[in-house]
């Protein structure tokens, strides 16, 4: 899924634009909330998506510490995970998600993503050459921290003015790293410990 944003306004750009973005679920190549659910209420699908089953998640909340762009939610009533499907069901049927069905101006395209990124990539050269110079597809990277994402944007400035992390990555990648250097932080202090007594006892 992409968002490509509709025609460009060929007026000289003023101080104030309209710049918008559905926030939904990225559905990440990988995707730091399965990483840490500990109880696998959430999955990846057939289709690539990522799905909370809120039948079988306790409220834990890691989740959403664990996803790079904070589109995980809690249930006001009982805590579950929430989030965007990418309409699971609809796409199982061979239906189009909702959200690119209601469009009305076609910004949110569902379908192949290599087709997708080839349009996108066209829509984006189309705005460069219009003078948009800040025009950039995100998410898009496959080389980036998540692996690249299953829905992706065409910005139309920076990732932060959008309220989206520039150099997005999966919270848990640095995990091995963290547990050797507490491991050898924690060897030294033994090792420290052991001297200290054995100095003692002399």
């Amino acid at each position: 899924m992409t968002d490509l944003p509709g025609r460009v306004n060929e007026a000289p750009r003023s101080d104030f634009r309209w710049l918008m973005m559905s926030n939904v679920c990225k559905h990440c190549t990988h995707a730091g909330c399965l990483d840490v659910c500990p109880t696998g209420a959430l999955f990846r699908t057939e289709f690539g998506t990522v799905v909370v089953q809120d039948d079988i998640c306790n409220g834990c909340g890691y989740c959403i510490s664990g996803c790079p762009y904070g589109v995980i939610d809690r249930r006001e009533d009982d805590g579950r995970a929430w989030k965007c499907t990418l309409c699971y069901d609809r796409i199982g049927d061979g239906l189009e998600p909702a959200c690119a069905k209601a469009c009305p101006t076609e910004s949110i395209q569902f379908g192949e993503l290599d087709e997708l990124r080839e349009r996108a990539a066209r829509r984006l050269e189309t705005l460069q050459s219009q003078g948009v110079a800040e025009a950039r597809l995100y998410g898009n990277d496959p080389s980036d921290g998540v692996g690249g994402d299953g829905a992706f944007f065409l910005l139309l400035d920076e990732p932060e003015v959008y309220g989206l992390p520039p150099d997005p990555h999966v919270p848990t990648r640095d995990v091995v790293s963290m547990w050797k250097r507490a491991g050898l932080a924690a060897l030294t202090m033994a090792a420290t410990a052991v001297v200290a007594f054995a100095g003692r006892r002399k």
